[in-house]
């Protein structure tokens, strides 16, 4: 049976959430056409008109927005209310000046906890557990977000913010955490420092929530062994609201989109055709309830698909599928489409941990690109471990993966630094763009 945080929303038959995402589109499209002039102008630029938006079927109409437009609006472009009501500024992290700087009013933030509380339940969260939160606090979202979203359920809370490892699990072993928020790859980490110390048998963990970075199935899989839980995906951006926007129930088949706030698309990157369910292409948002950033069909950059099937939770809002990479954060080398989640399938699948590094470079005219990944404890200590053997395997791998030969280095355990927030898994060291 699950368990949902507001289940007569969560279970709304499509027909009724359509019907409130066309009513509460129209009330948007006209309040950020009187209240935003960034807006304002750019729809005029298109031709549209709010009441040209009469539902749903008319939100192909509106003009796109990206990153660089919200940049360009740094800092207040795209308020929609006076600066004396909101209550949070959260931000992006980028260059100084060039930051995304997202405002909330109270509204805004109650609707945020909310999300973030129907992730939570969704996972088997109750008043019973103990929420331990190691994202990051501070200007970044995820920390705010899960901490607010297990007060609405009645967690404790453990606000731990991300680092500092020691304590992280001296007051999970005391404290008695039941469900883990963090990244995937602090995740990963934890997990080994857990195993490493034998401090499993001290460990309560029941549920993780992860998300803010990409992670593979292969990933998923060597967590939820490594920790001994339930591991599920959560999928946010600061510009959007933050974590929440769109998370996993128990049956783990995609994660389902908070429809009664945010309208999902997938379009083709390249011309914006709006592309129909089940094809993959670039996911855009239109948030229908914000009051202090309203985005208006924001592209996110994210590849992914979208599905109505009949979820077995009871949910009826629409799934998407995990990011499978990003359109911008796409390498290209020798000529050929490169996603890091590819390279660490390869490597999940062949028994290492998420522990590497991708290293790109070029030379001369010729792209080079290395991947660096550590030795689990075990083959360390296996004196029969070949590592000449074992590269050549894991270069014969991504070379069916990839279609192109790619350096491999096996190395020692504890090599490659570790994450305690997002993990740096790609160096890029060709200055495409500086030149």
């Amino acid at each position: 049976m699950a368990n949902y945080y507001q289940p007569v929303i969560e279970t709304m038959p499509v027909e009724q959430i359509q019907k409130l995402q066309s009513e509460r589109l129209v009330k948007q499209v006209k309040y950020v056409y009187d209240n935003v002039a960034f807006y304002r102008d750019k729809m005029d630029a298109a031709g549209v008109k709010p009441e040209d938006v009469k539902g749903i079927e008319d939100l192909h109409k509106l003009p796109f927005i990206n990153k660089d437009d919200l940049r360009d609006q740094y800092p207040y472009g795209l308020l929609a209310v006076p600066l004396s009501d909101c209550v949070r500024i959260q931000s992006t992290s980028g260059t100084t000046g060039r930051r995304v700087v997202a405002f909330y009013t109270q509204e805004d933030i109650d609707v945020w906890e909310e999300c973030c509380a129907r992730a939570i339940v969704a996972a088997g969260g109750t008043r019973e557990d103990v929420c331990h939160v190691c994202y990051g606090y501070g200007l970044f979202t995820g920390g705010p977000g899960l901490n607010g979203g297990s007060h609405k359920v009645g967690c404790l809370t453990l606000p731990m913010s991300s680092g500092n490892t020691e304590r992280q699990l001296q007051f999970m072993a005391d404290l008695g955490s039941t469900i883990l928020c963090c990244t995937p790859s602090y995740a990963a980490n934890l997990g080994e420092e857990i195993n490493a110390r034998g401090l499993r048998d001290q460990i309560k963990l029941k549920a993780g929530i992860f998300g803010a970075e990409p992670w593979t199935e292969e990933m998923r899989k060597n967590i939820e062994n490594s920790l001994g839980i339930k591991a599920y995906d959560i999928y946010g951006l600061t510009e959007i609201s933050g974590p929440g926007v769109s998370f996993e129930c128990e049956e783990q088949q995609g994660m389902h989109i908070q429809e009664d706030h945010f309208i999902p698309e997938i379009i083709n990157p390249d011309t914006g055709e709006v592309l129909p369910e089940g094809e993959i292409g670039e996911l855009v948002f239109t948030c229908i309830t914000k009051k202090a950033f309203p985005l208006l069909r924001y592209r996110t950059r994210d590849l992914c698909y979208l599905t109505r099937k009949k979820c077995s939770c009871g949910r009826t809002h629409i799934r998407m599928h995990k990011p499978m990479g990003r359109s911008d954060d796409m390498m290209v080398v020798k000529g050929v489409n490169v996603w890091p989640s590819q390279i660490e399938t390869v490597l999940l699948n062949k028994g290492y941990e998420a522990n590497y590094q991708i290293v790109v470079d070029r030379i001369g005219n010729n792209d080079t690109i290395e991947v660096q990944v550590e030795k689990t404890p075990q083959m360390a200590e296996d004196a029969s471990f070949n590592k000449a053997e074992r590269e050549r395997s894991i270069v014969a791998g991504l070379k069916s993966m990839l279609g192109i030969k790619v350096d491999v280095k096996v190395v020692e355990p504890k090599t490659i630094a570790r994450s305690e927030g997002k993990a740096v898994r790609v160096i890029d060291r060709r200055d495409l763009y500086n030149k």
